[in-house]
């Protein structure tokens, strides 16, 4: 498998495109493709991290992928190398023509550049794909402008996708990524509270970069350790109302039929359908019966998938 690299450890000389490849939809393997196709040079993506407008604005940008989950994306994609370029308050002064200069041909030694259409860059995103032709003009280096991909609902991007995601349209997401989200943490300790109903639950502990489904109850598929055996489940994410309303959101999941001790171990989640959204039931009872609903539901759901 590919690695994260940084700029001082790339294998030159490159054909890259940079970008956040968040998502790393139909738009961003357009681009990828025409990195590929110029197998002279090192097929390379790079990427800023952290996201400039944490930097820039302090925003929390999630990610729909962390670094690490691109790499087997990546990987099967063609792409030999993931760099990550250090974004500070240094970088973000460079002028467009130094940034060209600086990192794309001294650092990173690039022959062929594919850039979106509406690829800006440099200081206050001055610089766009004319800059790009301007300073390359006179250099045996190769540009590449990939026109925007759309569909009969719009631009293809990583912020309908995420629009998406949040408003549990787990479908129509899938379309767009061409592949099931996911997302991976640690099961750690509870409460011990669905156990004591019949219902064991795994508390997941997920890294706080990673952008989730909205709240609400869904039928997921579950593997273990990265196994490659799914497992049918029922996933809670946000808070327990009718348990205690004041404890913090939390992902716990429930596998179905399987009763195994999970503590330590890694879960990834892949969230299909929303069965229904989070309800305040009067008593533990309602909510024991509607878990049973929820998990007769998540079955006939996986089932007609698998």
């Amino acid at each position: 498998m590919i690695s994260l690299i940084s700029p001082s450890e790339v294998k030159n000389p490159t054909s890259i495109a940079i970008g956040s490849f968040d998502g790393l939809h139909a738009g961003h393997r357009k681009l990828i493709e025409s990195v590929v196709k110029e197998n002279k040079y090192t097929p390379t993506i790079a990427s800023f991290w952290p996201h400039p407008r944490e930097i820039l604005y302090g925003e929390t940008r999630l990610r729909l992928d962390l670094p690490e989950e691109k790499l087997p994306i990546l990987e099967d994609l063609g792409i030999e190398q993931l760099v990550l370029i250090p974004f500070d308050k240094k970088l973000s002064r460079l002028s467009a023509e130094r940034f060209i200069k600086d990192v794309l041909i001294d650092q990173l030694q690039s022959k062929s550049i594919s850039v979106g259409a509406n690829f800006r860059f440099g200081f206050k995103r001055s610089g766009d794909i004319n800059t790009m032709k301007l300073a390359i003009k006179d250099m045996d280096i190769k540009l590449k402008i990939i026109s925007i991909l759309e569909d009969k609902e719009g631009r293809i991007s990583s912020s309908r996708i995420r629009d998406l995601l949040q408003k549990s349209e787990l479908k129509n997401a899938f379309k767009i990524l061409k592949r099931p989200y996911s997302f991976k943490g640690k099961v750690v300790e509870g409460k011990g509270l669905g156990k004591s109903l019949g219902f064991p639950t795994a508390n997941l502990e997920i890294d706080g970069r990673k952008l989730l489904p909205g709240e609400g109850v869904y039928a997921a598929w579950a593997n273990i350790n990265s196994s490659p055996n799914k497992i049918a489940s029922v996933m809670n994410l946000g808070p327990q109302p009718t348990i205690d309303p004041l404890l913090p959101s939390a992902v716990e999941v429930h596998l179905i039929n399987k009763d195994i001790d999970l503590y330590g171990l890694q879960l990834s989640i892949e969230p299909i359908e929303k069965l229904r959204s989070q309800i305040k039931f009067q008593n533990i009872e309602q909510l024991s019966i509607q878990i049973k609903k929820d998990r007769e539901n998540a079955l006939k759901i996986l089932n007609n998938i698998n």
